[in-house]
């Protein structure tokens, strides 16, 4: 018997071992990254810088009514967007694909810390908003969640908008009483879009950030920051 080969034999089985369990480790590893990727989809973060004309990477500007007023800002530690409105409508806006039997829940963080005055989504003339979160479905179809300045928390109707558009509309905050302070919201828009359209979701085609405040002629300014859909 070599004792030499015996050593030698037992040096192998232990590199071996040591390969296998790193092995081991790396697949664990791959296998939660690509778990937690199937669990949740980042739609808004605005970590990955801005193009020549300010624009955070992914979404375009779009402007309604004015010149749009916004700025990717650090807010301790979130990266978030400003917006800032005076007579003016705009958005940013992104084509994303989430389907809600598999992500349903929606999570954003959001600030307003100015509100138009008098704005009311119920009536056309003063359907003005500080902050408004739209998730398109198709090109006539949408839900909008708002910080409303007047209309109650809670409160859910139709936005006023010409046929075919049916766009629905959720209170999730209402009045200054919150102003200046950062809120993390989260809403089943699986649940949301069966309670208010009446039937199976489409997949979310679609999601803009917006301010306006052109109808009551006055002011605004909001915050948005980490939209994120998830299982739960």
């Amino acid at each position: 018997m070599n004792p030499g080969g015996v050593f030698l034999y037992g040096r192998d089985i232990m590199k071996t071992m040591i390969v296998l369990n790193a092995l081991a480790v790396s697949f664990l590893f791959l296998s939660s990254a690509a778990g937690a990727a199937e669990n949740r989809l980042v739609i808004a973060d605005f970590s990955t810088g801005v193009d020549e004309k300010g624009v955070p990477h992914g979404w375009q500007i779009k402007e309604k009514s004015g010149k749009a007023d916004f700025a990717v800002v650090k807010d301790g530690d979130l990266n978030a967007v400003r917006f800032r409105s005076a007579n003016t409508s705009f958005s940013l806006q992104k084509e994303v694909k989430v389907d809600l039997r598999k992500l349903p829940v929606l999570t954003w963080k959001w600030k307003v810390t100015k509100l138009p005055v008098g704005g009311d989504f119920r009536k056309s003339q003063t359907d003005d908003q500080a902050a408004q979160l739209f998730l398109a479905f198709s090109k006539t179809k949408a839900i909008v969640y708002i910080w409303d300045t007047t209309a109650p928390q809670g409160t859910m109707g139709d936005a006023a908008v010409p046929w075919p558009m049916s766009i629905k509309t959720v209170v999730v905050r209402s009045g200054a009483a919150d102003m200046g302070k950062w809120f993390t919201e989260v809403r089943n828009v699986y649940d949301d879009y069966k309670k208010l359209f009446g039937n199976e979701p489409m997949d979310v085609a679609g999601v803009r950030l917006q301010i306006n405040s052109q109808h009551t002629g006055t002011s605004a300014e909001s915050y948005f920051a980490e939209a994120v859909f998830t299982k739960q």
